[in-house]
């Protein structure tokens, strides 16, 4: 809402362009006196030889500039355009934009309350359900995930076999809906600096890299003294913890000495935002059905 000097200066400015226009038209279609008939010579020559003529512009195409004012007049009183002035439809861009977001939502209802009803096992082998979940996927998970849901630093990829809470289409859709928090504590204070290396050396050994066997000895004493408890005894991790399998090669921060040593060191937090206040509950089903099939 406009202050009312700023209200009246808009409708004064823009009244004003428009009758000018109109006035310009008018004050440029008239005869001036001493001027030569239509088609006649005008007086003016270049170039010894060559004469300009008094062809003025066509009558009808002068007749577009007059619609074109009566059209901008009719505009402004059916639209928004002068100051606070409503327009006679009250039309404004924030009900437009409700009315076609609320046939969009109510044709999408439509459409996934019919593909939302079928069974997870039908859900996944539906080409239309994972046609129209890559779609929800790529315009709502592909930003952290990537379009061909590979993942990145710090970001899971989701077509391979390999999942902190579980692959199954149930566990996927809670995290859909509810999101995850991962939260990997920092050992630092406790293992310090020779620990923190030792627990390095049997984290990379153990995920089958080539180790230092008598370092690897002594981490895997601190490993099952500190880490045990949700990776496993094995380092095969624990998905009702959310805690990652350290005995392959699949890594969600990088498997590199360095990175490793951070993740014991610093410590992780991974935080995946929950979905059910940004899409529906039948959204939700088609894109974990599509994730399901990607590593199924």
């Amino acid at each position: 809402m406009m202050s009312p000097g700023w209200n009246w200066f808009v409708i004064i400015v823009t009244l004003a362009n428009i009758l000018g226009c109109w006035w310009l038209i008018i004050w440029a279609a008239k005869k001036r006196p001493g001027e030569s008939e239509e088609g006649e010579v005008t007086g003016h020559v270049w170039d010894e030889d060559i004469e300009e003529y008094n062809n003025p512009m066509p009558r009808w195409w002068l007749m577009l500039f007059h619609l074109t004012i009566v059209f901008g007049l009719v505009y402004i009183v059916l639209y928004p355009g002068l100051g606070n002035y409503k327009g006679v439809l009250n039309w404004t861009q924030v009900g437009q934009y409700d009315d076609e977001a609320k046939a969009i939502r109510e044709a999408q209802l439509k459409r996934f309350a019919e593909l939302g009803n079928l069974s997870p096992a039908e859900l996944v082998k539906n080409e239309q359900v994972l046609l129209t979940g890559s779609r929800l996927f790529a315009a709502n998970c592909s930003t952290c995930h990537g379009s061909d849901a590979g993942g990145a630093v710090g970001y899971p990829s989701l077509n391979d076999s390999e999942w902190q809470y579980g692959g199954d289409y149930d566990t996927i859709l809670q995290s859909i809906s509810n999101g995850r928090t991962g939260v990997m504590p920092g050992w630092q204070a406790a293992l310090q600096d020779d620990g923190v290396k030792e627990v390095t050396e049997f984290i990379v050994q153990l995920s089958g890299q080539t180790a230092d066997a008598g370092l690897a000895a002594k981490g895997e004493t601190r490993y099952n003294l500190f880490c045990v408890a949700c990776h496993g005894a094995d380092g095969s991790g624990n998905p009702a913890l959310g805690a990652p399998d350290l005995s392959n090669d699949i890594w969600l921060y990088g498997g590199s000495r360095e990175a490793i040593t951070q993740s014991i060191a610093t410590g992780r937090m991974g935080k995946m935002p929950a979905q059910k206040n940004l899409l529906t509950e039948e959204q939700m089903k088609l894109i974990a059905a599509y994730v399901t099939s990607l590593s199924n």
